[in-house]
């Protein structure tokens, strides 16, 4: 019988590989991104203090959407993390896919909050 690595545990494993180099600093902290099968999830991470900054979710109620698993459902969380982050005074970031492919949900999330005024 062939024992076949998880799809998840491919991508844990690319997160990984990828936090070893980037890395969130009071300056220029981190957009993380989170995606499941109904929602998605975006969070400002300060590394350094170990704090999260700002977050946005489909499950906000500042978001109207009846299913948070598609991409116009992404793009609102971008845009209103990156208002957010303005408010705040977080200009510039560095993008942490978290080894999802830069593709549909992960895409219109990130465009979503670049248009919105994030630089990364």
């Amino acid at each position: 019988m062939i024992n076949k690595e998880s799809k998840n545990a491919k991508r844990q494993k690319r997160h990984l590989r990828i936090r070893k180099k980037v890395s969130g600093t009071p300056e220029r902290p981190r957009l993380s991104v989170y995606r499941s099968l109904k929602n998605i999830y975006a969070q400002i991470i300060d590394d350094v203090a170990g704090k999260t900054l700002v977050a946005a979710s489909t499950l906000d109620k500042e978001i109207n959407v009846n299913h948070g698993g598609n991409k116009e459902a992404a793009k609102l969380v971008g845009e209103l993390v990156a208002k957010r982050a303005l408010e705040k005074g977080i200009n510039n970031v560095v993008f942490d896919r978290s080894g999802y492919i830069y593709h549909g949900r992960i895409k219109e999330l990130a465009e979503g909050a670049r248009e919105a005024g994030l630089k990364f």
